[in-house]
């Protein structure tokens, strides 16, 4: 499961995110729902052309990957999570929360170049993006 920063510096071109995961030919990549929504709000904050640049590169890349729905399950473990994290004094974000319930309900990995917050999620399996 790709992380929003992940495809964000694909599109920005800090990231070359095409041959990564051509180097990845055993991996299945997805995103989470809320991942979508963390996305188009970039397209929805860009002006002039970035905005019609930011457009075209989020949707060649939502032709690509497969989004995972928030379900009733998802929801179970991002409760879980949300009590676990905040009890123990090391939250993270929600949206992080929810990418992270997401990939533990699919038995999923979470790639990312946030491995701090992701790693704070117990049984998550996390690969650092590079």
């Amino acid at each position: 499961m790709l992380d929003a920063d992940v495809i964000i510096r694909g599109e920005r071109g800090t990231f070359d995110l095409k041959n990564w995961v051509g180097s990845r030919p055993n991996d299945e990549f997805e995103i989470a729902a809320i991942t979508v929504a963390e996305l188009w709000h970039g397209v929805e904050r860009a002006t002039g052309p970035h905005k019609a640049t930011r457009q075209t590169y989020l949707q060649t890349v939502l032709e690509l990957l497969p989004v995972i729905p928030y379900t009733e399950q998802t929801a179970y473990e991002h409760a879980r999570i949300w009590a676990e994290l905040e009890s123990s004094g090391k939250m993270i974000g929600f949206y992080d929360l929810i990418v992270g319930a997401t990939a533990l309900e699919r038995g999923s990995e979470v790639a990312t170049f946030n491995t701090r917050h992701f790693a704070q999620i117990g049984g998550l399996r996390v690969i650092q993006a590079k």
